[in-house]
């Protein structure tokens, strides 16, 4: 999976991107479908807010996250990403079983 790190009033460093490539690896192991991942890091007074945007079977997945501490944030992203990605997946194998339908009578569609 390919992940692109930018941040917003921060410098991206490599600890922060191996940080984040770590920490994604086990939603890439997770969802093998997955191709991308765009990841923001936005600094704020005092708070951390990451931001993670990828496409998941033609739906667009978009989660963020925000705590004091950056590696927190990240930590929460991971955790709300797989969520996201498993309400997906849910919502994907609930349409592919067959849906039981009423046969309707001859009398009841002629009335």
């Amino acid at each position: 999976m390919k992940i692109i790190i930018s941040g917003h009033h921060i410098e991206v460093t490599e600890a922060i991107s191996d940080v984040i490539n770590s920490k994604y690896e086990k939603v890439a192991n997770h969802f093998p479908s997955l191709m991308s991942l765009e990841v923001i890091i936005t600094v704020d007074k005092n708070t951390q807010k990451i931001e993670a945007v990828t496409n998941y079977e033609n739906q667009t997945v978009a989660i963020s996250a925000s705590d004091d501490d950056l590696y927190k944030a990240i930590g929460a992203s991971v955790k709300k990403m797989e969520a996201a990605l498993k309400h997906r997946k849910g919502i994907l194998s609930a349409n592919l079983h067959n849906k039981y339908e009423v046969p309707q009578s001859e009398l009841v569609a002629n009335a």
